[in-house]
């Protein structure tokens, strides 16, 4: 399921030593190459978040050396990536913010840099040419605990965890940090011994080190979005178990609580192999849950996060009683698909992660009989109570596929997205609505997707021209008649409404039905 770890060392020795370039510059001092390049735009154009991202390479991989100081509660860090270059680049950016570096090589030279706002900007020693290959090693240190104005570190009395959607992977590690942007990931983790340090994907190799402290490296199989990372360390204990096909189940759970946490991480099993009858199979090389050692209500603000292959949760909340906690885990097992395996290409496409994830979250539930928090039953009843709501989500909080940076988060993602495949499913019925689901998932599998390809596929699909029923309900400013049920009205907008006021925080998930 893994590489050997003598491969994946070998990669990232590769990654540390690799020329500057894959071509052969001129020996004038006035190359072609040196003067042709221009800086590379910092931007992806994201309609959420125009400010993420930036252009003129891609990112293949990313190798990440942490090592946690226990006793400082700081980590010292190197960052090393390979990047592919679309122009010629006199000098290019990395997104970063809260990061102390202390040095920049490309390649086998220094370069020098900058930090401006949330860009580190990199002038190589000599202009990159387009189309060539080059390694990136930056050295920093980071402080899990340091204020800023948002952050992907959650800290905790033993160590730390990773949340970084949308947009704070780059306070944790500097990054081309959009989704559109997927790379191959590997992790080296220095911790001291007592402690255990884990990663996204599977352990290729342990090393004891001088001064009691271990090394655990790990790798992902698959590409990942820079948002979907996580690293912990703590003190925890790994419980394996075995789900569907012989699927390796990870669950990281602090010592402490691993007996009480038990019941909620044995719904695994059967949560994974439910949705692999309705969406293929697993799309990773493992799974499992991360209930994060902090009792502190202020030390991220959601329940659950799908961190790629280790969900990360708040612990408390999976001390429930299964009737109230498995749809909102099958919810966050839903991204492992929509999400993670296929990533929205803006954030402006964040519905197709969110609507789906709630779509089956609350199949199951209902499927079991269990009411949810307005005490309904069945799909059928939640979506006429949504229905009618349709028109003044639509004026709050924007059309289900065009929020912003403030609204991004909001029920329409959720509940709103969840309706427009409600409608779909109406229209094309039930067995062209599963194919198309699956189509879609394959052809966009470890990739990104656009609201665009999902309308393309779900009429190539379904034999029909959908784009147009799909764009009034994904763009309307007003809700479309809903398939099979047209005595279905919409509540009046009341214009004086000001949106719900937005609890503490820009990026919870609380606005979840599945909760």
């Amino acid at each position: 399921m893994t590489a050997p770890a003598a491969a994946l060392i070998g990669t990232a020795a590769a990654l540390t030593t690799a020329p500057s370039a894959h071509a052969t510059p001129t020996r004038t001092g006035t190359s072609a190459a040196r003067t042709s390049g221009t800086p590379g735009p910092e931007t992806l154009g994201d309609p959420v978040y125009p400010n993420l991202g930036n252009d003129g390479y891609r990112v293949s991989a990313y190798h990440l050396d942490l090592a946690y100081d226990a006793t400082t509660h700081l980590v010292d860090a190197t960052a090393t990536l390979k990047i592919h270059t679309t122009q010629a680049l006199s000098r290019f950016s990395l997104d970063a913010l809260g990061l102390d570096i202390r040095a920049v090589r490309v390649g086998s030279r220094a370069a020098t840099y900058e930090q401006v706002d949330e860009k580190l900007r990199i002038t190589p020693a000599r202009t990159l040419p387009a189309k060539c290959w080059v390694t990136v090693r930056v050295e920093y240190s980071a402080d899990p605990r340091r204020a800023l104005a948002h952050t992907g570190w959650v800290d905790t009395p033993d160590g730390f965890a990773v949340c970084c959607q949308p947009n704070s992977a780059h306070t944790v590690f500097p990054c081309n940090d959009h989704p559109s942007d997927k790379a191959d990931f590997s992790f080296r983790l220095t911790v001291p011994n007592g402690l255990r340090g884990v990663a996204t994907g599977s352990l290729v190799r342990t090393e004891t080190l001088a001064g009691d402290r271990t090394a655990y490296t790990y790798r992902s199989r698959e590409p990942m979005a820079t948002e979907l990372v996580q690293i912990t360390v703590g003190d925890y204990v790994i419980k394996e178990r075995q789900g569907p096909h012989g699927l390796p189940l990870r669950d990281v759970v602090p010592t402490a609580r691993a007996e009480a946490l038990e019941p909620a991480l044995a719904l695994t099993p059967g949560l994974v192999a439910w949705l692999e009858a309705r969406l293929g199979a697993y799309p990773f090389e493992t799974y499992g849950l991360l209930p994060c050692n902090s009792d502190n209500p202020e030390a991220f603000d959601f329940t659950g996060l799908e961190t790629q292959t280790l969900t990360i949760y708040k612990p408390n909340y999976l001390l429930q009683e299964e009737r109230r906690i498995a749809s909102h885990m099958m919810h966050e097992l839903v991204h492992s698909y929509f999400g993670n395996s296929v990533s929205p290409a803006t954030w402006a496409d964040l519905w197709l992660n969110e609507g789906h994830a709630d779509f089956y979250g609350l199949l199951y539930r209902y499927e079991r009989g269990w009411a949810d928090s307005l005490g309904m039953t069945t799909l059928e009843a939640r979506m006429k109570h949504t229905y009618a709501l349709g028109d003044q989500w639509r004026h709050d909080w924007g059309a289900v596929a065009a929020p912003n940076a403030v609204n991004l988060f909001e029920g329409q993602r959720y509940l709103g997205g969840v309706l427009v495949l409600y409608a779909l499913r109406n229209l094309v019925g039930e067995e062209a609505f599963n194919a198309l689901e699956r189509a879609f998932l394959d052809r966009y599998r470890d990739s990104s997707a656009t609201t665009r390809d999902y309308i393309a596929v779900a009429s190539e699909v379904s034999g029909q021209d959908l784009s147009g029923f799909l764009r009034d309900w994904l763009y309307g400013t007003r809700t479309p008649r809903m398939p099979g049920h047209p005595d279905w009205t919409v509540t009046p907008v009341k214009p004086s409404q000001s949106a719900p006021r937005r609890r503490r925080g820009s990026r919870h998930h609380d606005n979840s039905a599945t909760l």
